[in-house]
């Protein structure tokens, strides 16, 4: 993945598409599954997206290093044990130790977290953001289509009730437009 950053120094993330749609009582994320190395598709199928914490009550998708993701995922878990499942409390912790663990500091991806209150996106720089919504309906996406399968989230919500048709359309959108984005994707509800 290239890790090139912009003009802020933050990491400009190029090689997925996760995105997140809450409507209603039902959240869903959903992400691709290419895997690319420069120019080179390296795995078509990796799953970025999948359900933490005790009873599975939590869904998280990552864009960023593979192995990074996987410790903030550990970490996550971890402090959803600590808060008693509290997702929002869990992911301020997790956000603090982030931004100032010496180790943690380094780790390079974005996140999207939701359980059945609320949605989140987590960054290094220690952000918990909650999307806006437009009436009853949240969308976040990371990763290099992020902004593609945002845009297309967000004109399909005007017409479309299923958080789970939505995600998905918007995630073929994003592998048609975005060369680090393929039409390999994993799904969960919550």
């Amino acid at each position: 993945m290239d890790d090139s950053r912009n003009s802020h120094g933050m990491i400009q993330w190029h090689g997925t598409t996760i995105i997140g749609v809450k409507r209603g009582d039902t959240t869903v994320i959903a992400g691709d599954g290419q895997v690319s190395m420069g120019n080179t598709v390296m795995k078509p199928n990796a799953r970025k997206v999948r359900r933490i914490g005790e009873g599975q009550k939590v869904i998280a998708g990552f864009a960023g290093a593979t192995a990074d993701a996987f410790t903030l995922f550990e970490r996550l878990e971890r402090k959803l044990e600590q808060h008693s499942g509290q997702l929002l409390r869990a992911a301020v912790e997790l956000a603090k130790d982030w931004r100032t663990d010496k180790y943690l500091r380094n780790l390079e991806a974005l996140m999207i977290v939701a359980d059945k209150e609320v949605m989140l996106v987590l960054t290094g720089n220690g952000d918990v953001l909650e999307p806006e919504a437009s009436s009853d309906t949240m969308i976040a996406a990371i990763g290099s289509g992020g902004n593609y399968a945002l845009a297309a989230a967000r004109a399909l919500a005007d017409y479309e009730d299923d958080p789970e048709k939505i995600a998905r359309r918007a995630m073929a959108v994003a592998a048609d437009v975005c060369v680090f984005t393929n039409d390999r994707v994993t799904l969960e509800t919550i």
